[in-house]
């Protein structure tokens, strides 16, 4: 699979650290770093979220990780862009749910608000997860999607 990963100024540091561990822990997977290091205090969490939100959008990576202080500012951002499904989840069921009920394909974490070992057992439960497809879920997707449509003319 591939993955990116962005932050902001605030989300920097964890992030640098997730994509270490996350390639220790997942090697077959190919991960991509789209930017945030962390040397500017501009770096801001919507320039971000907009760069890992059109690279999903477009394909380029399969799902993202985007990281900033809490995670919500990030999350409500890349869910502006077409196609992208985003939520901050820190705790395992969420993140591992979020993909298998509602197909998320962004998950977003606070750096200010989780410890590195939950932020990786986040990420990788929302890894490993798969949409179930069951037709509760589907039908609940296509609502969301028919919103999406909606809200976009």
């Amino acid at each position: 699979m591939r993955i990116g990963f962005a932050a902001d100024h605030a989300g920097a540091a964890l992030k640098a650290e997730l994509l270490r561990r996350v390639a220790a822990a997942r090697p077959a997977d190919e991960l991509v770093d789209l930017g945030g290091d962390g040397s500017d205090p501009a770096d801001d969490y919507p320039d971000f979220a907009d760069r890992l939100g059109v690279a999903v959008r477009d394909g380029t990576v399969e799902r993202g990780i985007l990281i900033c202080g809490s995670g919500v500012g990030a999350s409500v951002a890349a869910t502006k862009i077409r196609g992208v499904r985003a939520a901050v989840c820190h705790d395992t069921y969420s993140a591992h749910q979020g993909v298998e009920h509602d197909d998320m394909n962004v998950l977003t974490l606070g750096a200010r608000v989780i410890g590195s070992e939950p932020a990786l057992e986040c990420a990788l439960a929302f890894l490993a997860a798969s949409f179930s497809g069951e037709p509760r879920h589907r039908r609940r997707l296509d609502k969301i999607l028919a919103i999406e449509e909606r809200e976009s003319r």
